[in-house]
């Protein structure tokens, strides 16, 4: 749990938006940036975002629902939403814990994700929900 990054409280609700401000979300992060992480699936390396996860019930879309793009891929699992404006991916439904969004860590206000240190990187190349069981 991190509750503050650089110089910035993390508040239990806390403001993200995109570069050009055309969306904006409200997050709950009653306990902070819960487990910070990056992803090396073909798609989280070319964005290069640190992610953190919400419940669904986590986010809300304060302004700019008209100007997010849906964008999917491989298995149609995952729901990564982006601004049409300015390119920015802001947040996602998790295909490995659909009950969950990623959001993008530096689309929090204040926040410069660089201060976070060390960031663990997880398995995207070989999901969990790949596995042949």
């Amino acid at each position: 749990m991190i509750k503050k990054v650089g110089n910035t409280l993390i508040n239990a609700k806390h403001r993200a938006t995109c570069h050009c401000g055309a969306v904006e979300l409200e997050l709950d992060l009653p306990d902070g940036i819960v487990d910070p992480r990056r992803c090396d699936c073909s798609l989280c390396r070319r964005k290069g975002a640190i992610m953190a996860s919400v419940p669904l019930s986590g986010i809300k879309v304060v302004k700019g629902q008209e100007v997010l793009k849906l964008y999917q891929f491989n298995t149609m699992s995952a729901k990564h939403y982006f601004c049409s404006i300015c390119g920015i991916y802001t947040h996602h439904q998790r295909r490995s814990v659909p009950s969950l969004y990623g959001y993008n860590v530096a689309c929090l206000e204040g926040v410069n994700p660089f201060e976070l240190g060390e960031v663990r990187t997880g398995d995207g190349v070989n999901h969990p929900a790949d596995r042949q069981e």
